[in-house]
């Protein structure tokens, strides 16, 4: 390789780490930013509830197509129990809420979940009262075939509501004969 080679492929490095180093370092700040924001809202929905709200699980679905006649067979589908949490309503409307549940599992044995839920609320009707919601829960729950060891969970959240009614759910993603569930539950808002 002649210098002249040798010195333009030098520079094309160098320009190739410091736009990576400028990307890792955006990447960064937004992580940061996230992070902070995440942990303002959980800290203020804790500190500033605008409502009390009651849980009472409604439905657990294993999806027909990732599972065989077995397991569904098996497998429990009311979730009996119930739970409590405090929620609030941002300036933009958004929905935040703490909570925790304790419900019947796919195996009829006890699980709780407890986290942070957040939706982004749209009303698209001359009622207000009527509202939809999509975002996600962040939590920590527990399981009998887990030994109870607890797990950590990020999920899809979506709602629909009127006034102080909502229908709440989320899906858990899974692999053949395991998770792909789907899970709702009523949360009354006082």
């Amino acid at each position: 390789m002649n210098r002249k080679t040798l010195s333009a492929l030098a520079g094309a490095c160098s320009a190739l780490v410091l736009t990576c180093s400028a990307q890792a370092a955006t990447l960064s700040d937004h992580l940061q930013n996230g992070w902070q924001t995440f942990s303002d809202n959980v800290q203020q929905t804790w500190q500033q509830p605008q409502h009390k709200d009651f849980y009472l699980p409604a439905i657990t679905w294993h999806n027909r197509w990732t599972y065989d006649d077995d397991h569904i067979n098996r497998y429990n589908e009311r979730p009996w129990g119930a739970g409590g949490g405090i929620s609030r309503y941002d300036d933009k409307g958004n929905w935040h809420g703490l909570y925790l549940m304790a419900f019947k599992d796919s195996f009829n044995k006890w699980e709780p979940f407890g986290g942070y839920g957040w939706e982004a609320t749209w009303r698209p009707l001359s009622d207000q009262r009527f509202h939809l919601g999509a975002g996600y829960t962040a939590g920590v729950t527990a399981r009998h075939n887990w030994d109870y060891v607890p797990v950590p969970a990020l999920l899809p959240l979506a709602s629909v509501g009127y006034g102080p009614v909502n229908f709440q759910m989320t899906y858990i993603p899974g692999t053949y004969n395991n998770g792909n569930v789907y899970f709702a539950w009523m949360r009354f808002q006082f």
